[in-house]
């Protein structure tokens, strides 16, 4: 299994418009962050979760060139402006419209921002097509399975996701825009090689979890190795990898994790 971190920033992105803060003035690489997203690979299997405003971008500089599966976690502007961009991915699927996998509120956020796209194929080739459908459960595919639970995000809930690799049984999770987690996301992410959880910065926030709550939540899981993501500009991360607990890391984006 193969986890690439497309992007690891909020929504207003690192650097942020007119701030002259030094995490967004900083020369160090990790400190520029994109809106986050994560491309999966299980068994040769591509899933792309969410598509930021950076997402052609991102495909660029990580070299995406295939997928095979889409989920949005949720409606948000910041995760899912960058779909117009999944066309491309509608031209190597020979023209099929790209299932959309997500929630009820993702589902109907879709189709009020993307009416032209709703369609079994896209108008003409170059243009996209999106079937957006809800997430069940358990998705099961022959190269592995991804399970799908709700985490609270102030006024909508969002999807964490498990992965498991079939010939590795390797697992891996990923708890993106969340204020805090249930039981049943505790113990769906158990026994995961690493997991990634929203850690958006040192302050408290009404819909997310900051980095002493996301810390909290490491241990209750038990992975060799959590990730912290969704992070804002009050985050350097030369800074803050020094102050967090071992086991507990920054991701940064084009982040590789092979398990």
């Amino acid at each position: 299994m193969e986890i690439i971190f497309l992007g690891t920033g909020t929504s207003q992105g690192v650097p942020m418009i007119a701030c002259p803060c030094a995490v967004c003035a900083s020369t160090d690489p990790r400190d520029h962050r994109t809106r986050a997203s994560i491309h999966v690979v299980m068994d040769g299997l591509h899933v792309q979760v969410d598509a930021a405003p950076e997402f052609r971008l991102q495909c660029l500089r990580e070299k995406i060139e295939k997928l095979d599966v889409f989920i949005l976690t949720h409606g948000h502007a910041d995760h899912l402006a960058g779909m117009d961009d999944l066309r491309r991915f509608c031209d190597l699927h020979g023209g099929e419209a790209l299932t959309v996998y997500t929630t009820d509120e993702g589902m109907s956020r879709v189709r009020a921002i993307f009416p032209y796209a709703i369609a079994e194929r896209p108008l003409s080739r170059g243009y996209p097509a999106f079937n957006p459908v809800h997430l069940p459960p358990v998705l099961e595919f022959p190269q592995g399975t991804i399970r799908s639970t709700l985490l609270p995000h102030g006024g909508v809930n969002t999807l964490g996701l498990v992965f498991e690799e079939k010939s590795t049984g390797k697992k891996f999770a990923y708890y993106n825009d969340c204020k805090r987690l249930p039981r049943e996301a505790v113990a769906l992410a158990r026994g995961a090689a690493a997991v990634c959880l929203d850690g958006l910065r040192p302050e408290p926030h009404p819909t997310h979890m900051n980095i002493a709550e996301a810390c909290a939540a490491a241990p209750e899981i038990g992975a060799p190795a959590t990730y912290l993501t969704h992070l804002t500009h009050g985050v350097g991360h030369a800074e803050w990898s020094a102050k967090l607990p071992a086991g507990v890391q920054l991701a940064y984006d084009g982040l590789r994790l092979r398990f």
